[in-house]
């Protein structure tokens, strides 16, 4: 996949969605800790009922996300489903 141009002229990466059911009570904490690893990934809210999230990342951080996010989910116990 090919990156389009920004408008300072520099490439934009080429970005993954995912999306997720989680906890409604732990988006907030999900945000927080996948968004302050700068440029790693952005969190959007889908559905605040349904607890839907998405996922924006970089494709050549995709991997360290999804490690992330399945540390958060066997170590500390968070309900994240993949969609």
């Amino acid at each position: 996949m090919r990156s389009t141009p920004s408008q300072a002229g520099h490439p934009l990466p080429a970005m993954v969605r995912r999306v997720f059911r989680v906890d409604r009570q732990e988006i907030g904490y999900l945000r927080f800790t996948l968004e302050s690893y700068d440029g790693m990934a952005q969190v959007g809210t889908l559905d605040p009922r349904a607890a839907l999230i998405q996922v924006f990342m970089p494709t050549e951080c995709q991997h360290t996300v999804m490690e992330l996010l399945r540390a958060l989910r066997e170590e500390e116990g968070l309900l994240i489903e993949p969609l």
